[in-house]
């Protein structure tokens, strides 16, 4: 039975992300002008160049540090997956566990359980600080089951700076005032930002109030007046997504918004217009799912396709 529930899931999975993508590109040649911005989606960084070279080149700069909250036991059925697709594109990566591995993972003092993500999430944090903080210039935090699209987080990191007190994710709105960044999506921090976050645990600022690590990130960052920057493309869309592409990509029949829409910051948007053509992340991706979303992101293209959004203006096009 627990085989048939994964097989089901894989199906509905690959079936939803491809009428996703299908309708993505139907919707793209029937409503953009004609007026044709040809842009070669980069191969692996050697294949293929970006729509703008100057950003290009202002992007690959910045040096990302990025760190796996995983556990010993995924290990073997998640991590490994990440290890051997989108991690690679990270300039420095750290597999943060309870448990010193060779795999390798960093251990934290720090039990295992959800009860413990934000000790875990503390931990991680102080130990970049202490070892790690000229080393990159910005911080990004995933799962272990988290999809992430490395080169396109480049892009959006490129036009802010490292030195202001910043963090960037998919933006919830309930609990705290400013807002804070979904756990499951991802979220980066700007080497300010993780200045602070040390200093308010130092200080006593910043506290472990809660075991809802994000929401209690958030509170942090707003205490220590971390500003939530939009990470959203110039249309509105998003680009870090708390779920697979399914739960997006396809429009639904009318009904009330389940929960994930509606701790949005802003407007959610079902359809192929719910996601940024440089989406950064997606959550709760399998294992075989990783792999099915590296060719997707990187191998495969529509022959004779001419790319027409341009994400340095302000209309896309």
């Amino acid at each position: 039975m627990k085989m048939m529930r994964k097989i089901m899931s894989n199906i509905f999975f690959t079936t939803g992300l491809m009428m996703g993508f299908l309708s993505f590109h139907c919707l793209l040649d029937s409503n953009l002008s004609t007026e044709v911005f040809v842009k070669d989606v980069r191969h692996e960084g050697k294949e293929h160049g970006e729509s703008n070279r100057s950003a290009d080149n202002s992007s690959q700069t910045i040096r990302i540090l990025c760190w796996i909250m995983t556990e010993p036991k995924n290990l073997e059925s998640r991590t490994k997956h990440i290890k051997e697709t989108w991690a690679k594109r990270c300039n420095i990566v750290l597999y943060m566990s309870s448990v010193k591995t060779d795999f390798p993972t960093v251990q934290l003092n720090v039990s295992e359980g959800r009860e413990n993500l934000y000790w875990k999430t503390i931990r991680a944090f102080q130990y970049i600080y202490q070892h790690h903080l000229d080393e990159a210039d910005w911080f990004l935090k995933a799962d272990d089951d988290t999809f992430v699209v490395v080169e396109n987080l480049r892009y959006i990191l490129s036009k802010y700076d490292t030195e202001k007190p910043l963090y960037l994710g998919r933006r919830f709105s309930p609990f705290i005032r400013q807002g804070y960044m979904s756990g499951g999506a991802g979220y980066v921090l700007s080497k300010e930002a993780l200045r602070r976050f040390i200093k308010g645990f130092d200080t006593g600022e910043c506290t472990h109030f809660s075991n809802i690590e994000d929401m209690a990130l958030g509170k942090c960052m707003e205490t220590m007046k971390v500003e939530p920057a939009d990470s959203r493309d110039v249309r509105g869309r998003q680009t870090f997504h708390s779920f697979p592409p399914d739960h997006y990509v396809i429009k639904k029949l009318p009904r009330p918004r389940p929960w994930f829409m509606l701790y949005d910051y802003y407007t959610p948007v079902e359809g192929p217009n719910c996601c940024s053509d440089f989406a950064v992340s997606f959550h709760y991706i399998q294992a075989d799912q990783m792999y099915f979303l590296e060719y997707l992101t990187y191998h495969l293209r529509p022959f004779g396709y001419k790319y027409r959004f341009n994400p340095d203006k302000k209309n896309g096009i």
